[in-house]
């Protein structure tokens, strides 16, 4: 690629023809602010925070769409350029609702941050504020407009990384808001609920919705039994809550911090990730050895359930049947761990951590419900949990390192706690499949044709005779070819790996937000990448890598469930589905 030579800051500067002025100064290590921009998703020019002084130009100009050109002069601090970004952060300013106390992006607000930098200390423009509009209809997320600043940085992430484009600019000049069409409620149209538009707004217009009181209604309630089971992924992620650095394994402190919130039992989601594996490869074996509907897809992300039933329901016979992993830890606390405890189900209270907003919306579907009850009451997410932590006066670094509580279902695999990447519950399924396909056991148990962070990872393995091949696919741009060929009946797949959100569930819509000037300078991968190895680190040291090793899911199918797909599994760990309307409420 071509190389022009330009000057920022009267530095001289070599960028690849092609890029933006603000992609050479970030190259160059010169920090340019911005809002709306979010690299490889939004570059609109939309905030017009990023301005720049260019000698020769009449105006200033937006870095983050002006192109380099051979002997550009860039002047990103000139007193022109200062004064016109202070003014376009006032002007910002002048329209958002100030309540930044009680707000939940507090010191963790990008707008917040850049009117500190920039020292903004008065509301130098006051008058009418546009109309907001307030939606906390759906389950998973809340809308508050009255916070956007109209960055249309969740417009661009619902479009280019899931392809949905519920998200869009709603009526004109200023009474314009972000919306889905005709403002309509995110329960009303064909929302995944998979956060990732909350994980990307700069400020708090957009959030989950929390169930924090709940939850402390429940653990001050002396009736009530409150059981807590955490995702692999929250590990990961739950220490940047606490300044620890991004992809800070936290397993222990975790545990201990939870107790000190007064939990009555602490579990792992790892175990009913590998009761899920017992089920899931059970009936993918049977499939294969049946003739039953391939490829097979995976199960466990909610919000990639929400979008087949939106946009694909021809292709929910090729669903996995079964719940995810905390609904069948949960369904398994108000059957068997109740069982076992004498406690009556009704007053048995279960909360998952979980690093994703869809899973609020998973715990209300009817066909989730073991009896009269649901599997799970509350879902916190990462962010949730670390706010509940604060609340009880702790600090997570600070805290010594406990073991979540062994009775019953206290012991997991490294197989489970990979569930929280991409290609982890692949790589988990095939280290059961291959040794019950096979007879035998296998020392080397890593899978690494379905491990990385690219979009779609490809493998053919044999196993036991059988050409068995494998997608794995992460974000629904990514997994749409595959889903259109499988509904074109050209798919070569006999089963697929999909997750809502990309690089899986350590990138959840639930887990903490990562800054955009680190997302924008080291790339969004990084991270994730980061949180990724936290996982497989913990997978590499656990005593049992596999999850038909688990002694507990053993004794577990000996001394209740009977055998992986029996009639008592079916009952309580697996699900049904249904097409829904894009435009109807959600169930």
């Amino acid at each position: 690629m071509a190389k022009v030579n330009l000057k920022i800051n009267g530095r001289e500067i070599t960028a690849e023809s092609g890029q933006t002025i603000l992609e050479a100064a970030q190259d160059a290590g010169i920090r340019i602010p911005t809002l709306c921009y979010l690299k490889n998703i939004n570059k609109s020019g939309a905030c017009r925070v990023c301005l720049v002084e260019v000698k020769g130009a009449r105006a200033l100009l937006s870095s983050c769409t002006t192109p380099v050109s051979e002997g550009m002069e860039v002047f990103t601090n000139s007193e022109r350029a200062i004064r016109g970004r202070k003014n376009t952060v006032e002007l910002i300013m002048s329209n958002h609702n100030k309540n930044c106390l009680s707000c939940k992006r507090n010191q963790n607000c990008e707008l917040q941050r850049l009117c500190e930098e920039m020292g903004i200390r008065e509301n130098r423009f006051e008058g009418s504020h546009t109309e907001a509009s307030f939606d906390n209809f759906s389950h998973g997320i809340v809308r508050d407009t009255s916070k956007c600043i109209l960055c249309e940085r969740c417009i661009e992430t619902c479009r280019k990384v899931q392809g949905l484009g519920i998200l869009g600019l709603e009526n004109r000049g200023f009474n314009t808001i972000v919306a889905p069409v005709y403002d309509k409620s995110f329960a009303d149209v064909n929302c995944m609920q998979c956060g990732q538009c909350v994980i990307n707004c700069p400020v708090g217009a957009l959030t989950e919705k929390e169930h924090i009181d709940q939850v402390i209604a429940a653990l001050n309630d002396p009736s009530k039994t409150v059981i807590v089971q955490t995702a692999p992924a929250v590990r990961a992620s739950l220490g940047e809550e606490f300044g620890m650095p991004v992809g800070s394994r936290v397993t222990g402190k975790m545990v201990t911090a939870l107790k000190g919130c007064g939990f009555d039992r602490v579990y792992d989601t790892n175990f009913g990730a590998d009761l899920t594996i017992m089920e899931e490869g059970t009936e993918f074996i049977q499939r294969v050895k049946g003739g039953g509907v391939l490829p097979m897809f995976t199960s466990c992300s909610p919000g990639w359930i929400r979008y087949i039933e939106f946009e694909y329901p021809d292709l929910l016979p090729h669903l996995s049947s079964c719940k995810s992993p905390h609904m069948m830890l949960g369904a398994m606390l108000k059957t068997y761990w109740a069982e076992k405890h004498g406690a009556d189900p009704k007053d048995i209270f279960v909360v998952s951590i979980m690093p994703c907003t869809a899973k609020k919306s998973e715990i209300h579907l009817p066909e989730n419900l073991t009896g009269d009850y649901p599997d799970v009451d509350a879902v916190l997410t990462t962010r949730e949990c670390g706010r509940l932590i604060k609340m009880y006066g702790m600090d997570l670094a600070e805290l010594p390192d406990s073991e979540f509580d062994q009775d019953l279902f206290g012991e997991y695999t490294g197989a489970g706690v990979i569930f929280g990447v991409t290609g982890g519950v692949m790589e988990a399924a095939l280290r059961t499949v291959a040794e019950v396909l096979e007879g035998k056991s296998f020392e080397n148990v890593d899978y690494e044709a379905v491990r990385g962070l690219q979009g779609v990872k490809e493998a053919t393995l044999n196993i036991a005779g059988l050409e068995v091949r494998i997608a794995v696919a992460s974000s629904m741009v990514e997994a749409k070819p595959l889903l259109d060929q499988v509904r074109a009946g050209e798919s070569p797949y006999h089963f697929i790996e999909i997750m809502g959100c990309p690089g899986g569930c350590i990138n959840g819509g639930g887990q903490s937000i990562i800054p955009s000037k680190i997302k924008n300078k080291e790339g969004i991968d990084v991270y994730r990448a980061k949180r990724a190895s936290a996982l497989y680190e913990e997978d590499v040291i656990m005593p049992l890598r596999k999850s038909h090793e688990n002694k507990q899911i053993q004794e577990l199918y000996q001394n209740f469930l009977g055998e992986p797909g029996s009639h008592i599994s079916h009952k309580l760990l697996h699900t049904t589905y249904a097409g829904r309307d894009r435009f109807s409420f959600e169930k």
